[in-house]
């Protein structure tokens, strides 16, 4: 890993965490991910489950978390199973774990190697009631791939039908969803990798440019600030491509007189950051392009203001529509006939925009949290309207990642980062 040791004190609380949720004389068990084939011998980059992380620190494959917190023997009350290291493996992958190194990165005492786990989990098995299982209940969630969870779950509720079974999840949509300290201190490191990317990217932004180069600019800044690269794929999106939402491809040119979207984040010690900006090619806003600019982030700074402890997601998303509706009026995208006339399911103002507002942000660029539960003090949000105009030749959407607060306005983890019309051309055009 590229990052620096963390306090093992947040694992620790994340633990204490989940273990007072969980039944009497139960038992919950986490793994990592896989790592995943492509061809002949090669892989997908590994990529930690984001659970046994947040509860651990272990960043590597083949490990598995079991908590027990009744257990009648204490050391078993936390357990991690690692793969064994040895010397022909520090030898061809570099060393993993040791027992020590896993007391350090964890703080959990017991430690077997993988092989012994069967033996183990037969003798904790035999000493609980009920069994908890990890399922993906992510509302965004559309897994086709088996996970190593999931054959992990389906070989233990074969092996041991008779136990209850209950569910992390909801648990950890919970936890996960409020940022303890150290966490938002890791956010802001992966928003401050960001920034430092963007600011690379005005310095060399020029009509010509392929948006695959920009992209190539920030995961230069990324990777030498100690992040592995981008948070989720990034949307380099020039002219007309801003008006694809989920615009991926980042080959075309960017020309003069274009204004360019670029939906990017970098991530650090496995946490996200989620940020967009929309620039000139050129170094200077068009008058209509600086008008709807100034619309969209109107729309973002109002409705940032709403992210306050009590929201509800819904009625928030309903409050931000009407703040887009009166834009577009502005704007004359819309008329008062269109509005009058809409269908409720889907208001005039989703012609030009259509996705949503706000998502939780964490160690997932969409992290988990309950949509149906009110908002809460230490929540991550990302805010993030836009405006689409393909007859116009561009969209523009802004994104900042916000901290929900106690009292007051949320904190904006990107407040350093570049948005300001004045600010950007002043930056480009040194």
């Amino acid at each position: 890993m590229k990052y620096l040791p963390i306090d093992r004190k947040l694992f620790i609380k994340n633990r204490k965490g989940f273990a007072s949720n969980m039944k009497p004389n139960s038992l919950a068990v986490f793994n990592s991910n896989d790592i995943y084939p492509i061809s002949a011998d090669s892989t997908m980059p590994f990529q930690q489950h984001r659970d046994i992380y947040y509860l651990s620190g272990v960043d590597q494959e083949e490990s598995i978390l079991v908590l027990f917190p009744d257990c009648p023997n204490k050391a078993h009350r936390e357990i991690l199973f690692l793969k064994e290291t040895n010397e022909h493996i520090a030898v061809w992958e570099g060393e993993k774990l040791t027992k020590k190194a896993a007391l350090a990165t964890s703080g959990i005492q017991t430690v077997y190697w993988l092989q012994d786990m069967e033996k183990k989990m037969f003798e904790l098995m035999t000493q609980c009631d009920t069994v908890y299982i990890n399922t993906n209940e992510h509302y965004r969630a559309n897994v086709d791939t088996e996970t190593r969870e999931a054959r992990f779950t389906k070989w233990l509720l074969e092996k041991y039908p008779a136990h209850s079974v209950a569910k992390s999840n909801p648990i950890l949509q919970r936890l996960r969803s409020v940022k303890d300290s150290i966490e938002i201190d890791l956010l802001q490191t992966a928003c401050d990798i960001t920034n430092k990317g963007f600011r690379r990217v005005l310095g060399f932004l020029e009509p010509g440019v392929m948006e695959y180069e920009i992209e190539a600019e920030f995961i230069h800044e990324f990777l030498r600030n100690r992040s592995k690269g981008f948070a989720y794929t990034p949307i380099i999106a020039s002219g007309n491509n801003a008006n694809v939402l989920h615009y991926i491809e980042n080959n075309q040119a960017c020309k003069n007189g274009d204004l360019i979207l670029m939906d990017v984040g970098a991530e650090y010690a496995n946490y996200a950051s989620d940020m967009t900006r929309t620039v000139p090619v050129n170094g200077t806003f068009t008058k209509r392009q600086l008008e709807v600019y100034n619309a969209v982030k109107k729309v973002k700074d109002e409705a940032t203001k709403m992210l306050v402890p009590g929201a509800y997601w819904k009625e928030y998303h309903e409050e931000v529509g009407k703040l887009m509706t009166s834009e577009l009026l502005n704007l004359k995208l819309i008329d008062k006939a269109d509005v009058k006339n809409e269908n409720p399911d889907w208001p005039a103002y989703k012609k030009y925009f259509m996705h949503g507002t706000s998502h939780h942000m964490g160690l997932d660029t969409h992290d988990y949290g309950l949509l149906w539960e009110p908002m809460k003090a230490n929540m991550v949000f990302t805010v993030e309207p836009g405006i689409y105009i393909p007859n116009e030749g561009f969209g523009i959407r802004l994104e900042d990642d916000v901290i929900i607060q106690e009292n007051g306005a949320p904190f904006n983890l990107m407040r350093n980062i570049p948005i300001e019309a004045e600010e950007i051309e002043s930056l480009m055009n040194k």
